[in-house]
């Protein structure tokens, strides 16, 4: 598929944006829009979850189990990929729920944006 095509009306621009977003999570386009954070999948975010619980629970239970005076460092969480947030208005709100192609998102399978909210 040849991306002049589009412009040698060829290609129309719905078949061009459902090609782009059916795009892999580690295309380049991916990569270059979203950075390291193409590289997490679901997966890797549920991992880090659950190295992260883990240790939290090992550290409350060595907290519990040492003297007063002897109390561990809690544990540093695993460094997850940062996140450029398009969805989100500049004071922290969410956006409006009312556009159906939103509300549609939100019943899919979750983004690594809000993975990275959820279990970060």
């Amino acid at each position: 598929m040849d991306l002049l095509d589009w412009h040698r009306d060829r290609l129309s621009a719905r078949r061009l944006t459902v090609l782009i977003r059916q795009l892999p999570h580690d295309s380049a386009l991916n990569r270059e829009l979203h950075g390291e954070a193409a590289d997490w999948s679901v997966t890797d975010h549920l991992l880090a979850a659950a190295v992260d619980h883990l240790a939290a629970a090992n550290w409350m239970f060595a907290s519990v189990n040492s003297e007063e005076g002897d109390q561990p460092d809690p544990p540093a969480p695993v460094p997850r990929p940062s996140y450029d947030d398009d969805t989100e208005t500049g004071d922290g709100e969410a956006p409006d729920e009312s556009e159906p192609e939103q509300t549609a998102a939100a019943d899919a399978t979750p983004s690594t944006v809000q993975l990275a909210r959820f279990f970060g």
